[in-house]
């Protein structure tokens, strides 16, 4: 097929021939561009979803014989990110006699473990479910992708009838049947009875299409796709409106963000009751269109239809008993409306799992929903971390996508629950799930730090996103803050400019916080700077700049973010950053030392009220950390220098050799010590650390 720049306008041509030419010859090179630059486009495929393949003759290293082997991605893998370490290699050849040992139904599980038996890659990735749906196909390149459109079709009410009204006879069609072996010979059938289809129609799940090279069959991927969507446009544009036309107006935006941010501890909470989640929100468009629509109440039972829909779902959304213009203020009022809602959720649950189970079946799982719906205001996700709670938000768009197609076409129907339940608690998928590497200590929890930015902000940020959890980094300095965001992946870490002198501004990283990831668990007030000088040159402006950012500060962080942490339930850790200077009476620090010492008392005093609330608060005292501390860029070195009586360059030594250990204190060690307290310490609050080195003057006594 020659190779030119061709007009979509349902999907994205991303091929890039100058590129795809850079690997020349190299098949595997190609197979996984191909693969990422569909999963590049989420309306073609969601992350997790579908997989591809390509053939390549190699030598047998046993018989030294040419071969042929199939790579295909691997189990769990994602198209758009794949790599070579994602990929499995297999003998296309021994895949195929798997159909000599194939015992019908009742022996799909066993087939899969033979999939080890037909490696030929000794690095290979475990080999999906999916591997023989591409092997028993006789084609070089292979797609299996879940596009919105092709599902929309695939979930329709007369599936095979569409499929022929689009198509014609060049596209074959099969009915819903649980991925396996079997599906894999029904594949094979139906190319065998319509040799000359460019592709398959898989009822209820997704699409087959093939080439003889990488672009061939990327063209024909996203041709057959944009036919599936342009028909569906026309649909839509022939009947005027979809999902039934607009029941209630959404929300200006604002108000809807304020709603979410208001709402979304609350829902963690609620959706935390067996494990702790971390939330995502999502009000676009196309979200808004289905939430507001007179439809929605028929529509959001049914479920979705893809099994990978429903893998990162659930069976159904729950739909908020809450009008757009709910006053939530009162967390106890909205609790007592929220309440009976999720118990019902989750009885429905317990009866689809009872109800659906067979003899071997795993216990239930969380019970909770993991897509909430709140009409007028947009949409909730809950999951154990950021990336699974966003590509389930993903993955529903994906659905509400599907069930525009299918109702414009003829009708949505989606999986029957005795089918859904059988994929949703298939032992293979139960196993997938147990070979999961162990949560890190802080996992699902939400951490903000203040004076993030840099130094010890920034260390204590790089702890606790290294022990697991999501860090909201708040700083005055925007410029730092972007650089210091940009250090962490994507589904990590989010910021706020905020200046902990205001009110305002402190509400701001809050929200941002509940917005981006449901609520906030952890916070630590690093915020900070120094002013040593001698009373005669102490002035009011430096006492109260202290006072207003180390004081005032710590006690608005507090009183917000306990209210946090109230709506959710769920305790929480509040972090002082001192100073063994709130201790220890050293010359020329009245202001410093003052507004040290009033910090480690208030978090005494905080830890006394908030125990009952599982709130723990605990301080950790820095001292001496010179290197790759901010403080120490301004006066504050040469201040304390003149204080002893040495050259600004002796302090790092001076500060070694004057404790007990005679150690260098750096920022990492205070991030170590907010750890201890967060992540180790979980019986302890009220406490001081002190991370000096050893300090005789400053022992807490």
């Amino acid at each position: 097929m020659e190779k030119m720049e061709k007009i979509f306008n349902h999907v994205d041509y991303l091929w890039d021939e100058a590129k795809a030419k850079s690997f020349g010859n190299d098949q595997l090179a190609l197979f996984l561009y191909r693969s990422n630059i569909l999963g590049a486009d989420l309306r073609i495929t969601n992350y997790g979803g579908g997989n591809t393949s390509c053939r390549t003759i190699e030598t047998d290293p046993l018989t030294n014989k040419k071969v042929e082997v199939m790579w295909i991605k691997g189990s769990g893998g994602d198209i758009g990110t794949l790599t070579r370490a994602g990929v499995a290699g297999l003998y296309t050849e021994r895949l195929r006699n798997l159909k000599n040992v194939y015992g019908g139904l009742e022996d799909e599980d066993r087939m899969v473990g033979l999939f080890n038996h037909c490696i030929y890659d000794l690095d290979s990735k475990a080999p999906s479910i999916d591997t023989p749906l591409h092997g028993l196909l006789p084609f070089k390149h292979i797609d299996h992708l879940h596009p919105d459109a092709l599902i929309a079709v695939a979930a329709a009410k007369d599936s095979e009838k569409v499929t022929k009204e689009i198509w014609g006879d060049t596209m074959g069609w099969v009915p819903w049947q649980r991925p396996g072996f079997d599906l894999a010979l029904q594949l094979e059938k139906c190319l065998n009875d319509n040799p000359n289809i460019r592709g398959i129609v898989l009822g209820s799940h997704g699409l087959f299409t093939w080439g003889d090279t990488s672009y061939d069959c990327y063209i024909n991927s996203l041709e057959v796709i944009e036919m599936a969507s342009e028909f569906i446009a026309n649909k839509i544009e022939e009947k005027g409106s979809v999902f039934g036309g607009q029941k209630i107006e959404s929300l200006p935006q604002e108000k809807r963000l304020d709603k979410a941010a208001h709402l979304m501890p609350i829902l963690r909470g609620l959706c935390s009751s067996e494990n702790r989640m971390i939330g995502h929100f999502s009000d676009s468009d196309v979200v808004m269109d289905y939430i507001n629509s007179n439809d929605l109440e028929r529509l959001a039972p049914l479920g979705t239809s893809c099994p990978d829909h429903f893998l990162r779902t659930k069976i159904q959304p729950l739909v908020l008993p809450l009008d757009k213009d709910e006053d939530l203020s009162d967390t106890n009022s909205v609790l007592a409306k929220l309440q009976p809602a999720f118990e019902a959720f989750k009885a429905d649950y317990l009866e689809y799992y009872n109800t659906c189970k067979n003899d071997n079946s795993p216990v239930i799982r969380d019970a909770n929903p993991v897509i909430i719906i709140y009409p007028g205001v947009g949409m909730f996700s809950f999951a154990k971390n950021k990336q699974t709670t966003r590509v389930a938000s993903e993955f529903y768009i994906n659905a509400i996508n599907v069930m525009r197609g299918a109702e414009a076409i003829t009708e949505y129907t989606s999986l029957p629950r005795q089918e859904a339940f059988d994929i949703e608690y298939w032992l293979l998928e139960e196993a997938k799930l147990q070979r999961m590497p162990k949560e890190q200590t802080l996992s699902r929890k939400v951490a903000l730090v203040t004076g993030a930015a840099g130094g010890i902000g920034k260390a204590i940020a790089d702890k606790l996103v290294a022990e697991g959890a999501n860090v909201v980094l708040t700083d005055i300095d925007e410029q730092s803050l972007l650089e210091a965001n940009a250090t962490y992946g994507r589904d990590i870490s989010s910021y706020s400019v905020c200046n902990v002198t205001d009110s305002n501004s402190i509400a701001a990283a809050f929200r941002k916080a509940c917005l981006e990831f449901g609520g906030v668990d952890i916070i630590v007030h690093s915020a900070g700077l120094a002013i040593s000088k001698p009373l005669e040159e102490t002035t009011h402006k430096d006492w109260s700049i202290l006072q207003d950012v180390l004081v005032k500060g710590q006690f608005d962080m507090a009183k917000q973010g306990v209210e946090i942490m109230r709506k959710q339930k769920l305790g929480g850790d509040y972090i002082a950053i001192a100073s063994k200077n709130g201790l220890v009476s050293g010359p020329n620090n009245v202001a410093y030392g003052t507004a040290k010492a009033a910090q480690q008392h208030m978090t005494r005093l905080l830890a006394a009220e908030l125990g009952n609330d599982h709130i723990r608060v605990n301080t950790v005292n820095p001292d001496g950390v010179i290197v790759g501390s901010k403080i120490w860029e301004g006066d504050w070195a040469a201040g304390r220098a003149k204080a002893y009586g040495i050259a600004v360059e002796e302090l790092p030594n001076h500060y070694a050799k004057r404790n007990l250990l005679n150690e260098i204190i750096y920022p990492d060690d205070i991030a170590n010590g907010v750890f201890a307290l967060v992540g180790v310490l979980e019986k302890t609050t009220g406490n001081i650390i002190n991370v000096d080195g050893g300090m005789a003057n400053a022992f807490v006594r």
